[in-house]
């Protein structure tokens, strides 16, 4: 698990690799990534937007720019949780994602909260030794 909180909210990432639904000799490897935005701050705080950067193992990186998550824009009053999964395919065996939420407090200010880096690790990505 990734965690990181910024502005007194929290955010967890758990990813986990999906064999089933990848490819591997097809160059397709799929991984699920759950993720957990609990409000400890004082204010309720809506979350309208995500950013994300998603790089492969050849360094090639791809943003990702929209409206909310999973198809929500989740208000989280203060002590509340709100938790989704979704995923990402990649032409590698391995990666990593990181981005931010663009949020909105009651009172109207608009500020982005970290998504912790995370990485994107298969069973056949390539181990090196030293």
């Amino acid at each position: 698990m990734y965690s990181t909180v910024t502005r007194n909210i929290e955010v967890k990432v758990t990813p986990r690799f999906m064999n089933e639904r990848s490819s591997p000799e097809n160059g397709y490897y799929f991984w699920a990534y759950t993720i957990e935005i609990t409000n400890r701050s004082p204010d309720t705080v809506q979350l309208k937007t995500r950013h994300w950067k998603i790089t492969d193992a050849n360094g090639r990186m791809q943003e990702v720019r929209g409206e909310g998550v999973v198809g929500e824009t989740p208000v989280l009053e203060p002590g509340k949780s709100f938790e989704y999964t979704s995923g990402v395919p990649l032409p590698t065996s391995s990666g990593f994602m990181a981005g931010t939420y663009g949020m909105v407090s009651a009172a109207g200010e608009g500020f982005d909260i970290e998504i912790p880096a995370f990485s994107l690790d298969s069973s056949n990505a390539k181990r090196t030794i030293n």
